[in-house]
């Protein structure tokens, strides 16, 4: 493992203590595991919109009517 320094304002430091004494967790597993979940949550983002690009680039859109249907459904 690398050790990675990150510069936080107080209350956010306040908050991690707080959840780090509720949860019996360390301050550096929830710092890792929220990095976790953003990182994964952008990769899922960035992959869905390149795959939306290619589906553009492709000519692969939905019709008029494909649209209409599916909010109609709400």
């Amino acid at each position: 493992m690398t050790t990675v320094s990150a510069r936080i304002n107080d209350d956010l430091v306040q908050k991690l203590d707080l959840l780090s004494k509720a949860t019996s967790r360390s301050r550096s597993f929830l710092v890792s595991e929220a990095i976790i979940a953003y990182i994964e949550d952008q990769i899922w983002q960035i992959d869905a919109i390149k795959k939306g690009l290619d589906q553009a680039d492709k000519g692969d859109y939905a019709s008029d009517k494909e649209v209409d249907d599916f909010f109609a459904q709400f």
